[in-house]
Order: structure tokens, then C-alpha cells, then sequence
């Protein structure tokens, strides 16, 4: 009886195992996760070169008069009560001595960058300095900062007051500047106050003002002085009947911008037109895309600009 309930036990036992077998579910092999796509992310979008480009659409879009207006003009257009914007960049004492009437001053240096948010935006801007060389500086710069600008040729002392008419134009009565402030560019602002703030690097230098004496680039000339590169912006043809040993030409005018891509960066440009005025526009807009330029004083020289210039102090131009 004992081995009967014994074997019944163990068939019990083994049909329960088999039962739980057979209802059981087969474990299924899980793939590998597979690891989350990673997106790339997108590149940052080049800074804009706003300066750069805004100096590059100064010579790209010059216009028929270079910027300039003749002296002659200027003192007819004063006379006729032309409604411009006058500034004269002369220092303080000489303004206060005799200016154009309505002019406002704003000496050669950082006082033209402080004060760039008064000038009108909506009136051309005659600049006048001493020469029409700093003038030329101060010409481009305004024009990059969103100023129609041009510049008086000869300056003061060469063009203006050697003008039939000009007693009749000239105060010496201060005028301030609007106190409406025009709204500049962030991007370009800096670049004028490091343009005219870095006058002051340069003023004990034999680079003062952006400019260099032609006492002391015969020198290096003479001296095949490897730190200079000599550029003369001048005509082919006047390139051609003569020009001072070692110089390059590329002639100012529209479209010039395209040749600024050839100057050394580990070189002083030194620059020079005829009188200067217009080499100094092109200083300026070389030295805001970082071409470390000057401008010769008097350029090449002419009769009307004497004794400054090249040939007016005695120094030959070559032909080879």
C-alpha cells in the first residue's frame, strides 16, 4: 500500500513539472540597443567683415568726383548758402583764428570719432584741413561710416583761402555741433576710435599722422630700406614718365579695392598720389583692412601744392 501512494506521488510530481514546462513562455534574445544618432551640429556662420565690406564698396562705388570737390567750388557753394555740413579738422587754435562760416571743428584725431554720432546723416560733408591730405583720411573714414563726404582740395592753407571771395566767407565766430545724434554701426564706431585713436602710437614716430616726410623716405630709399613697400596711385601714363625707385603702381579710382589683396602684411606701405589728398584716402581705407599704410608728405609734388612733394623738394623720379 506504502509503494502504491509512493509511485502515485512521483506520477504526480512529474505531471506537474511537465505541465509548468509547457506553459512557460521562451525567453526571447532582445537586439542591442542601438545608440541614439548624434546630430552634427551646425558651424557657426562667419563673422561679417562689416567694416571690410563697407570699405571695399567705398572704392568699388566711387563716384566721378573722387570724393573731392575744388577749392573754387567749395567757397562758391559757401557763398551761395549751400546746405552742407562744414567741419574743419584743423586744430583749435587755428579755427578759432578764421574758418569758413557754419564750419564746426573737430581737430585731427579722436575728436572726429567722438563726435561722429552729430554730424547729419542727411547733408554732404565738406572736410577741409590744411592741405587736403589728413582731410583725405578723414574722408574716407566718414564716408565708411555712412556719411556722403568729400573732401576740399588743397585744404585751408594751399586751396581756400588763396580763393578769390573767401573775406566774404570766413568767421571767426565758434559753432557747435547739432546735439541729434545719428546712429552708427557698434562694429564701426570701434574701428574709428582705433583709427584715430591710434594717432597717438604713431605721433613721436617718423609715421605721425599716418604720413611720412620725404626727408625720410629718400633716406630709406637710398637705404634699399626692406621695411617700406612703395605704392604710387597715381596714372599708368604719369606712373610711366616717372616714378620714385621700387614704387608699384595702382591707379586710384573705382574698383581699386581689388588690388589691396596683393600688399604686404609685413611691410609699411607708403603711399603717394600727386599732392597727397587722395593717397590718403587710400591710406585710410587700407589701414582699416589692416594694411599698416602712410601717406607721402605732398605726394609726387605739383606746382600748385610747393614746396611740399616729392619733385618740389629736389628728389628725382626715375623711368626704369
Amino acid at each position: 500500500m506504502k509503494n502504491r501512494f509512493k509511485w502515485l506521488s512521483l506520477l504526480m510530481i512529474l505531471v506537474l513539472a511537465i505541465s509548468a514546462s509547457a506553459c512557460s513562455k521562451p525567453v526571447e534574445a532582445q537586439a542591442p540597443m542601438e545608440a541614439a544618432p548624434t546630430e552634427t551640429p551646425a558651424e557657426a556662420p562667419a563673422e561679417a567683415d562689416v567694416v571690410g565690406d563697407l570699405v571695399n564698396g567705398y572704392f568699388a562705388n566711387m563716384p566721378a568726383d573722387v570724393y573731392k570737390i575744388s577749392d573754387k567750388d567749395f567757397v562758391a557753394a559757401v557763398a551761395a548758402g549751400t546746405d552742407a555740413f562744414i567741419l574743419d579738422i584743423r586744430s583749435a587754435e587755428d579755427y578759432g583764428k578764421g574758418h569758413v562760416k557754419g564750419a564746426v571743428n573737430a581737430p585731427w584725431g579722436p575728436a572726429i570719432a567722438e563726435n561722429l554720432k552729430f554730424i547729419p546723416a542727411d547733408k554732404t560733408v565738406y572736410v577741409y584741413c590744411y592741405t587736403g591730405q589728413t582731410a583725405g583720411q578723414a574722408v574716407n573714414t566718414l564716408n565708411v561710416a555712412g556719411f556722403d563726404a568729400k573732401s576740399v582740395h588743397l585744404g585751408w592753407n594751399m586751396g581756400i583761402s588763396k580763393v578769390e571771395g573767401v573775406a566774404d566767407i570766413t568767421e571767426t565766430t565758434a559753432n557747435a555741433f547739432p546735439t541729434v545724434e545719428a546712429a552708427i554701426d557698434p562694429a564701426v564706431q570701434a574701428a574709428m576710435d582705433a583709427y584715430y585713436g591710434g594717432l597717438a602710437a604713431v605721433k613721436e614716430t617718423k609715421y605721425a599722422n599716418y604720413k611720412v616726410s620725404e626727408d625720410e623716405l629718400k633716406a630709406m630709399v637710398d637705404a634699399a630700406d626692406e621695411s617700406i613697400y612703395i605704392l604710387d596711385v597715381r596714372k599708368a601714363e604719369d606712373f610711366a614718365k616717372g616714378h620714385i625707385a621700387g614704387a608699384e603702381n595702382l591707379p586710384f579710382g573705382k574698383g581699386m579695392e581689388a588690388g589691396f589683396a596683393a600688399l604686404p602684411m609685413d611691410k609699411t606701405v607708403v603711399v603717394y598720389c600727386y599732392t597727397g589728398q587722395t593717397a590718403g584716402q587710400a591710406v585710410a581705407g587700407m589701414r582699416l583692412l589692416g594694411v599698416d599704410a602712410v601717406s607721402l608728405n605732398g605726394g609726387a609734388g605739383m606746382e600748385a601744392n610747393q614746396p611740399m612733394g616729392w619733385v618740389n623738394k629736389g628728389f628725382e623720379l626715375v623711368t626704369n
